[in-house]
């Protein structure tokens, strides 16, 4: 009786498994699927029209928000950089707000969303400290503004004129047209040195003891200022720096502007030169004076 069942099982089994059976079932599988699209446009179609023109009427409206508000922060003179992150964070925030809408019109939830959206930004958090940090930093950057986009800054020993200001990262470029990359969180909360557009350019040269220093003083200060080399804050300091063992040391100090401080040192060094040459100032050469005694023996 048992050997009976199983053979009628496994002709059951062989007829369900016929060519004319399984097209069957694809037919059948098919019609389902077409009637459960059917069905759906039936009943969401206006919602899902409703949902399309909202999410579009939003973003154009957003793009206009957004250009509005870039408009408003430059006819108020605000630094280009927090213009364009005000108004880029603008346009964001409405595109959010317009996709919740548009999702709320078709009866959809947006709490499990924003519940996985906050899960997913704790472990983000976690694994990318170093990088929320620098956006952190740039972001306070925007805001407090140390510096602005032209000026020249020194942090962690380099220097360069400041070329633009992300969220990321401070992009500044030096006189050999390197550019620099700095992460934001490398200069908030660093020692900053900000001298606008200029940078100090400090010279020294040495004169021989026999001239008159205040005299080479007065003719340094009249060949300096005849260059003009020196930048906004106009600051020229000429003096006597070092009584050395060979020679008088003199010093110079000026401002001139970052983007030409070593043509203007070489252009400097060169003018002094011709200056003393012509005014026969000599520029000694370290010297050591050394007495011979003679012993006479015993």
């Amino acid at each position: 009786m048992f050997t009976a069942q199983l053979a009628n099982n496994a002709e059951k089994s062989n007829t369900s498994l016929t060519p004319t059976n399984l097209l069957k079932e694809e037919i059948d599988q098919v019609a389902n699927i077409y009637n459960i699209i059917i069905e759906f446009f039936t009943n969401y179609s206006f919602q899902l029209v409703g949902a399309l023109i909202v999410f579009i009427i939003g973003y154009i409206l957003a793009g206009k928000i957004s250009a509005w508000v870039l408009k408003l922060c430059l006819k108020n003179k605000l630094d280009i950089t927090l213009s364009q992150f005000l108004s880029n964070t603008t346009k964001m925030v409405i595109v959010i707000m317009i996709t919740i809408v548009s999702l709320s019109k078709l009866g959809i939830s947006v709490t499990p969303f924003i519940a996985a959206i906050g899960a997913i930004s704790l472990g983000a958090g976690l694994a990318l400290q170093g990088l929320l940090a620098n956006y952190a930093a740039g972001f306070n950057i925007i805001l407090i503004r140390p510096f602005v986009v032209g000026d020249t800054i020194t942090v962690h020993g380099v220097t360069g004129v400041v070329e633009e200001v992300l969220l990321a990262y401070t992009l500044l470029k030096n006189e050999d047209d390197v550019s620099i990359t700095v992460p934001n969180k490398h200069i908030v909360g660093e020692i900053l040195h900000n001298s606008r557009n200029d940078s100090l350019l400090e010279l020294s040269v040495g004169i021989s003891y026999e001239h008159n220093p205040l005299e080479v003083v007065k003719l340094l200060e009249e060949t300096i200022l005849s260059l003009d080399i020196i930048g906004d804050n106009k600051k020229l300091q000429v003096g006597i720096d070092e009584f050395s063992d060979s020679a008088i040391t003199l010093a110079i100090r000026l401002w001139t502007p970052t983007v030409n401080l070593y043509t203007a040192k070489y252009q400097a060094y060169a003018s002094i030169y011709l200056a003393l040459d012509n005014a026969n100032i000599h520029i000694p050469f370290p010297q050591r004076d050394v007495h011979i005694h003679q012993v006479t023996p015993k």
